[in-house]
């Protein structure tokens, strides 16, 4: 899925990530996680999408959360100490609700490496 809100953008959606990162079985809606070479900044000014949250430096466990099934403790070694830059958002339309959360810099699929750019985690769920 190409995510509308950033059409300048390219950005590339990977199941591998979404199945590493997000709930198995999300009890209602559906996630979506995709990567951009664009910074977070970029990404977040992004024309015709939602408003984010300012970005804030976090603790890549409390970024990336508890819901997926990725390797805490392999995680907080690829960090290596160093925090992740978090920004939020969202969007409420007549057909459905997303949620946005980037992530800059991000792991890949193998958490044996950070790339720059921006993570973009999307949960959508349908009215």
């Amino acid at each position: 899925m190409i995510l509308g809100l950033l059409v300048a953008t390219l950005v590339s959606c990977d199941p591998a990530l979404t199945a590493r990162f997000t709930p198995p079985r999300p009890a209602l809606g559906r996630y979506a996680v995709c990567t951009t070479t664009d910074s977070l900044e970029a990404v977040a000014a992004g024309a015709g999408g939602p408003h984010y949250t300012p970005s804030e430096l976090v603790d890549p466990l409390d970024a990336f959360g508890a819901a997926g099934p990725y390797d805490r403790s392999a995680l907080a070694r690829l960090y290596g100490g160093t925090r992740v830059r978090v920004a939020r958002g969202w969007i409420d339309n007549a057909d459905r609700f997303e949620s946005i959360t980037l992530l800059s810099p991000y792991p890949d699929a193998t958490l044996t490496r950070l790339l720059p750019g921006t993570m973009i985690i999307r949960w959508t769920l349908s009215h």
